[in-house]
């Protein structure tokens, strides 16, 4: 089983990378990849109970990280609309890609 998982990983990483080259979306590669990761640990491990609740966490952790990047994409849509950035871009003198750098690191820091 952990053979043919490593194989499915690295088949589905493999076609990832290779996005443009083999004209399949990077999306549709690691959802396909996830399903038949998911579907040959199910069907090798055999406690469908325990699967099943594993894959519920999964499911669980990711529901978590999508719906606080639509929060937070949602709030900076909303300042972007209302001009919010110009605000800070235009605070912003230098042109010098070290200090704009660490004026960058430093206002987002505090």
């Amino acid at each position: 089983m952990l053979t043919a998982l490593v194989l499915i990983f690295i088949v589905v990483y493999s076609a990832i990378a290779l996005e443009h080259p083999i004209k399949i979306n990077k999306s549709a590669s690691a959802l396909l990849g996830a399903g038949l990761l998911w579907t040959v640990y199910a069907v090798a491990s055999g406690d469908s109970h325990a699967v099943g609740e594993q894959l519920g966490e999964s499911i669980m952790a990711t529901a978590q990280i999508v719906f606080f990047l639509m929060g937070a994409m949602t709030i900076v849509e909303v300042v972007d609309a209302h001009n919010g950035f110009e605000v800070i871009t235009k605070r912003i003198r230098t042109e010098k890609l070290s200090s704009l750098m660490w004026l960058v690191g430093f206002v987002t820091f505090f």
